[in-house]
């Protein structure tokens, strides 16, 4: 299906009107049986929710730059819509304003100045790794805002992104069990916080680490197919040489006949074993790399929650504290000032209005807790993926060199013809004799 035909056939979802996109009852987020504080999701439910392909368009030329577009298919929504990059930093700012308290993954960086095709292919894979983990993320997977970005057909999806968000308040205000957080929450909250936090930092360090030796082994493998078929080549233009073969140069001149037609005949394998270290490389790219950047992702997204709880919402209610305590300070010197009633009043209000102020910091630092534990739950659901990563590397290694054996031994029997002259003199070994070749 064309991708025209693919977007008229989503466009009656694609376009509904902005206002009945608005926040209705069953986008907000669900309330579970039970404590809903508690995540019941397995892996397996989390990947099934969506699989988002993100594929580059070939190159427009604008009047000065070339702009580089994605179609972005979702099979949830069984639609495919254009998206530039701007179009997920919109949507990125648009998810970060309306769910501060949850992980949202970090977009790439913005094209530089002679951006290779490199550059392009890796940040195409990192807006892949993004919408998918958005896609899977139990609270975004059922807000309009995704709905839209991965079905809307127009051209204003930027616009439309910015007006669902305005007049909606953040995930604290559309939350039904927000100012109830506090009830939910264990006792000892803050020391389960920093363990966790500690446990993750620890996790990340560890499958970052993991992360570069698999790209290595993976490079290493495409190194050696460049080698393999460098090789190979060299064996055929050795095999192809037509330079004269003076008679004084052998006794026998068959001899280097038969030996150039023999090396000649060898490339074709040394290519086919070419061809393998890539399929390998380039599948433990796409199943092992990729699967361990995808977590590393998840991962970083979880750090930076944490730092935006301690910098934002706990800053200012200990902002909002000190002020208050200040406030109160004033009020105390006004009193034994004995100071006009107006401005006693003034400052009485003022007071109020902090005391509600840092009810409301209290309420919101409670949820972000609360927030915090679903989300370390959800990084715990995600841990299992070690072992689909484990289980694609081993696969990788056995298929790999089980193909490659399979080549080299076809090969084998090819090398006997490299050592039979005319004098019927003996085949050596294809192997060395045991011993060290330069001893006595």
């Amino acid at each position: 299906m064309s991708y025209c035909t693919k977007e008229r056939a989503c466009s009656d979802l694609a376009k509904p009107p902005v206002n009945e996109l608005r926040e209705p009852e069953q986008f907000l987020m669900q309330t579970p049986q039970g404590n809903p504080l508690l995540l019941s999701h397995t892996l397996q439910e989390l990947l099934s929710k969506d699989s988002v392909q993100v594929e580059l368009i070939p190159e427009k030329k604008g009047l000065f730059l070339k702009h580089v577009e994605y179609e972005v298919s979702s099979k949830r929504f069984k639609c495919s819509v254009y998206r530039r990059y701007n179009d997920f930093v919109v949507f990125h700012e648009m998810l970060l304003h309306k769910f501060p308290y949850r992980m949202v993954p970090a977009l790439p960086p913005k094209r530089m100045l002679g951006a290779d095709r490199e550059f392009i292919e890796s940040r195409r894979r990192a807006l892949k790794r993004f919408i998918n983990l958005v896609a899977r993320h139990p609270p975004f997977s059922e807000d309009v805002l995704l709905k839209l970005f991965l079905s809307f057909s127009g051209s204003d999806v930027q616009n439309k992104l910015r007006e669902l968000v305005q007049g909606v308040g953040d995930e604290f205000v559309t939350c039904r069990l927000a100012t109830q957080a506090k009830d939910f929450l264990p006792a000892d909250i803050q020391a389960q916080f920093a363990a966790s936090r500690e446990l993750i930092r620890n996790i990340y360090h560890s499958f970052y680490k993991l992360r570069d030796r698999a790209e290595r082994i993976a490079s290493r493998a495409i190194d050696n197919a460049s080698d393999l078929l460098i090789f190979g080549k060299e064996l055929s233009a050795l095999g192809s040489d037509t330079t004269p073969l003076p008679s004084w140069a052998a006794l026998n001149n068959n001899t280097w006949g038969t030996l150039k037609q023999a090396l000649k005949g060898l490339s074709v394998e040394f290519a086919l074993l070419a061809d393998k270290a890539v399929q390998q490389g380039k599948q433990e790219e796409n199943d092992v790399v990729e699967k361990l950047n995808l977590f590393l992702d998840l991962l970083q997204s979880y750090k930076d929650l944490c730092e935006r709880h301690e910098k934002g919402v706990l800053h200012k209610h200990q902002r909002a504290l000190h002020k208050y305590s200040m406030m109160k300070k004033q009020m105390m010197s006004a009193t034994v000032q004995n100071k006009e009633p107006e401005s006693v009043e003034q400052l009485e209000s003022r007071i109020v209005e902090q005391e509600n102020a840092i009810i409301t910091m209290e309420l919101r630092n409670y949820f972000s807790l609360y927030c915090l534990h679903q989300e370390t739950q959800l990084i715990h659901i995600y841990l299992p993926l070690t072992s689909h990563i484990l289980g694609a590397f081993v696969n990788s290694q056995i298929q790999g060199h089980k193909e490659m054996s399979k080549v080299w031994n076809e090969l084998k029997p090819k090398l006997s013809c490299l050592f039979v002259g005319s004098s019927s003199m003996p085949t050596p070994p294809l192997s060395p004799p045991e011993g060290n070749f330069f001893s006595n």
